[in-house]
């Protein structure tokens, strides 16, 4: 043949006729093959075609590779990036626009689905491994991957540009206080003191923006409770990697049937956690009414809670959650201000800075109710440029100190 009429690439088209075919040819063969025999026939189809003969060895080899790829691996043609370690987050806008991002930095990929209804089954893979639905009745899910990933999904009847999946991921290995220290998130003197907060009890809460390093705090703090201690983990979608800990309880919500049954939410998780004798309570993140019921049951002897929350300030978060608060219970506002002030003694913030990084901003304490507002105390703030300031003591001290003191500790 002329090597003229060797044609350049695989049309789009033909990848996705190809891929339906193959997955014919692989279902036919009457079991699950490995990923070595999958190669093999998909090998023998793509070489077999009257069209390999049209196209040059190195785009039959990419033919082949895509896909295996799409057949073959748990996130079709994401999985390169879902295992390079060094991506921390993955976002699909339709099937051909997907981003990363990189050592703190986005970056679009070439890179496209062949369909979007790949797009789609992809996402109800995901979905169906945590026994969750996505489609037109449930057109958002939240679930998680093998590897503790953290996925949302959005269906094409909500999206208007297609499906939508964005996956953050976690690093295998669990970051401890060390690994804060190393990355400049946190100083020396800040380390000692949250060390000293969560052993001595205090009820603790995180807040930040999105991907500016709650969970990764979260888990951090999480590492310095006893091993000794019985804990209730309570999360929307598991991802808290804690590991040092022995008598734990994992509680995870559960979204309602197509019929509108079965749904348990994080407010029934909390009320429920309260009869397991818990020492602590860790919820992931606080986002609706449950707020009442964790606020509650820390005014009622469940000490060193752990939770997180979106907002871009500390007063911000404080605002955020007497509003929660009110969509479950129509409370005078003086009286819920004063049982999250009773609640609530540490609040940390954390920032995502302009180059990526993620800095704890300000640590204050919940210093009491004045009759109208809640009085907060800054213990550390963050001064100076976001690349090059750092968190800083203001020099005050606890008004709080019961707790510090029954622990033996003294600051």
């Amino acid at each position: 043949m002329d090597r003229q009429t060797i044609k350049k690439g695989y049309r789009q088209e033909e990848i996705g006729e190809y891929i339906s075919e193959v997955r014919i040819l692989l279902t036919q063969t009457g079991e699950n093959p490995d990923d070595e025999q999958a190669l093999k026939i998909i090998e023998e189809y793509v070489l077999s075609r009257e069209t390999a003969g049209l196209h040059n060895y190195e785009d039959n080899l990419e033919l082949i590779d895509r896909l295996f790829l799409s057949l073959r691996r748990e996130m079709d043609i994401l999985q390169p990036y879902v295992e390079d370690k060094t991506i921390t987050e993955i976002m699909v806008n339709g099937k051909d626009h997907i981003f990363v991002e990189k050592d703190g930095h986005l970056q679009r990929l070439d890179l496209s689905f062949d369909t979007t209804e790949d797009l789609e089954e992809l996402i109800m893979r995901i979905a169906a491994r945590v026994h969750r639905e996505i489609n037109e009745l449930n057109p958002i899910v939240d679930a998680r991957l093998s590897d503790g990933s953290r996925v949302n999904a959005v269906y094409k009847n909500v999206a208007l540009n297609g499906p939508i999946l964005t996956i953050r991921k976690f690093p295998d290995k669990v970051m401890d206080m060390d690994d804060l220290l190393d990355r400049g998130s946190i100083t020396e003197e800040a380390a000692e003191i949250l060390k000293v907060l969560v052993k001595a009890g205090c009820n603790c809460f995180i807040s930040g923006g999105t991907s500016s390093g709650k969970t990764t705090l979260l888990n951090v703090m999480c590492d310095l409770i006893s091993p000794l201690e019985r804990v209730v983990v309570i999360e929307d979608s598991a991802e808290l990697q804690i590991e040092q800990i022995s008598n734990i309880v994992r509680l995870e919500c559960r979204n309602a049937n197509v019929q509108g049954r079965g749904g348990v939410d994080m407010s029934q998780l909390v009320k429920a956690s309260l009869r397991m004798r818990p020492d602590r309570i860790v919820i992931g993140e606080v986002r609706g009414k449950e707020v009442m019921d964790m606020i509650q049951a820390l005014n009622t002897g469940h000490s060193g809670s752990l939770s997180t929350g979106h907002a871009n300030s500390i007063r911000g978060m404080l605002k955020r959650l007497e509003a929660m608060f009110l969509q479950a219970a129509d409370f005078p506002v003086e009286a819920i201000r004063s049982q999250i002030s009773e609640a609530i003694e540490i609040m940390i913030h954390m920032s995502r800075m302009k180059d990526g990084s993620r800095k704890i901003v300000e640590i204050a304490e919940g210093a009491g109710f004045d009759g109208h507002d809640i009085i907060t105390n800054s213990l550390f703030v963050y001064e100076g440029d976001e690349g090059s300031g750092r968190l800083v003591s203001t020099g005050r001290s606890m008004s709080r100190k019961e707790k510090l003191e029954m622990a033996g500790f003294h600051l």
